[in-house]
């Protein structure tokens, strides 16, 4: 991924217009693009991830001021965004804007491929809403029996741990980027593979009539040493409503080995069971 970025690629990348963005560093001295030496400006991966960061905490009910000021307070940006977190990464994907019902197809492939391998992953699950985690729910649980660590993110009305071999729910703050997200992470010695989307904004909210054809900037990966750190940064995440869980997730991460398996056959396996899901919805 590029390190830097014209305006028009901020504003393909945010959803934001063009004069807004020069509004808010007029108004409110953010960003603070670099500039050419004829006067352009030009943004870093850095710089676009605080943008998605203001966007999500202004989606979550906070004023433009407020959001700019909560992203301009913290040294990581990243820390309520998983997606930000990964996205500005080395070696991150490149992102595409995929809609929501190719997400589930995604997302689906991937749980699955998480079943199959059997190989106690850690895991993580990220729905923006409670409404969108009770339908699949019971594959969550399906996962959990054989998973050393699985974590739920919604909007829940607080922590519910139902005990060993069941997920934990992780409520999402009101102010949290990431009640803004899309996420599964698979980390395991044999398997890894993460999809993080983040929705881009648009009119039709969730649950409308077109609620399958919302559009979600995302990226996927079987790299392993990206989904690590996608699974890095959910377990701090978790460790801010629990943070015992949150230690006892760094700690199991910490100390198992980067999955180790022949990315071309985990490739292959996941591509293969992307495609019938697709096809199938």
């Amino acid at each position: 991924m590029p390190s830097s970025h014209t305006i028009k690629e901020v504003v393909n990348r945010t959803g934001l217009a063009a004069s807004t963005i020069r509004m808010w560093e007029h108004r409110y001295g953010f960003p603070q693009p670099a500039r050419t030496e004829s006067g352009y400006r030009h943004y870093s991966n850095d710089d676009i991830a605080k943008i998605k960061s203001v966007l999500a905490y202004r989606d979550r009910g906070l004023s433009i001021p407020a959001s700019i000021e909560r992203v301009l307070a913290s040294d990581a940006p990243a820390e309520p965004s998983i997606y930000a977190a990964v996205a500005t990464a080395d070696g991150a994907p490149v992102p595409q804007v995929l809609r929501k019902s190719t997400l589930h197809a995604l997302s689906r492939a991937m749980e699955h491929e998480a079943l199959a391998q059997g190989s106690s992953p850690i895991c993580f699950g990220a729905f923006q809403h409670e409404a969108f985690y009770r339908p699949v729910e019971q594959r969550y649980r399906q996962i959990a029996r054989q998973a050393e660590a699985t974590v739920v993110f919604a909007d829940f009305a607080h922590v519910t741990d139902h005990g060993k071999g069941k997920p934990v729910e992780i409520p999402i703050r009101s102010e949290d980027a990431l009640g803004n997200e899309w996420a599964v992470i698979v980390d395991s010695p044999g398997y890894a593979a993460c999809l993080l989307a983040w929705e881009q904004p648009q009119e039709n909210g969730f649950g409308g009539t077109r609620d399958l054809e919302r559009r979600f900037e995302s990226l996927w990966t079987v790299e392993p040493k990206i989904v690590r750190r996608a699974a890095e940064v959910a377990a701090r995440l978790a460790g801010r409503s629990d943070e015992a869980l949150g230690r006892r997730l760094t700690e199991m991460l910490s100390e198992r080995p980067i999955a180790a398996g022949e990315p071309t056959q985990v490739l292959t396996s996941l591509t293969n069971r992307i495609v019938k899901y697709v096809e199938a919805s």
